[in-house]
């Protein structure tokens, strides 16, 4: 490198976030920073770090789709015999994070998980490309495989299995997480790294959610 990485640094200054910026609830304010970055061109935009742990407290994090937001939570899909679902069945506990780096803003959210109905899984199942139906079929997501011929050779011998039926059903061992959100943070990027940081957080004693401003 020409320069240490130490010595990497960006000034940011490309906006601000005040309470009143805020959008009522905070899937309306995520889903607004998500379309903001669809709009100015930020690549998957809805991409996401999700950090689980096991019961060794061992922390992993990954990148993932997110594909709903709503009130109840945000949700994703993936195989349930992975590392990431083994974790998440063991501790019932996750956090994600949005990192919008082009916009100099991110969002996390941390809460409890719970999989998702089989009807729902569905729903979002069809109207995924074939091409992806077979790879979740095709792949033991996170075991140990020779190497990239075989697991070629496991999608050819799914794709062969499923060649003359116009509708793939969902794998048994596929479907959707959702997360539970008790704290969503929105963090803006500002300079001399006095950043914006708001935190939706909700109270149980009374049933609604707050909104404080963290220190960067």
């Amino acid at each position: 490198m020409n320069a240490p990485i130490a010595d990497l640094r960006v000034d940011y200054r490309a906006g601000e976030l005040e309470v009143d910026d805020l959008a009522a609830t905070w899937h309306e304010q995520l889903a607004a920073w998500l379309e903001a970055a669809r709009e100015a061109g930020v690549p998957d935009p809805n991409a996401m770090v999700l950090g689980t742990v096991d019961d060794e407290y061992r922390v992993t994090t990954r990148t993932v789709l997110a594909k709903d937001i709503d009130a109840r939570g945000v949700t994703f899909f993936t195989n349930y015999t992975s590392e990431k679902s083994h974790q998440l069945r063991q501790t019932r506990q996750a956090s994600v994070t949005f990192p919008w780096y082009g916009m100099q803003r991110q969002a996390t959210v941390i809460g409890a998980v719970e999989l998702l109905g089989k009807e729902e899984t569905a729903e979002y199942w069809r109207g995924r490309p074939r091409t992806s139906q077979l790879g979740a079929w095709a792949s033991p997501q996170s075991a140990t495989v020779r190497d990239r011929e075989a697991l070629e050779d496991l999608f050819t011998t799914v794709e062969a299995r499923f060649a003359d039926d116009e509708e793939i059903p969902p794998p048994p061992h596929w479907g959707g997480w959702r997360l539970l959100p008790t704290h969503v943070e929105f963090w803006q990027g500002r300079t001399s790294r006095l950043h914006d940081r708001l935190r939706f957080r909700f109270n149980p004693a009374r049933g609604d959610w707050v909104v404080e401003r963290l220190a960067p």
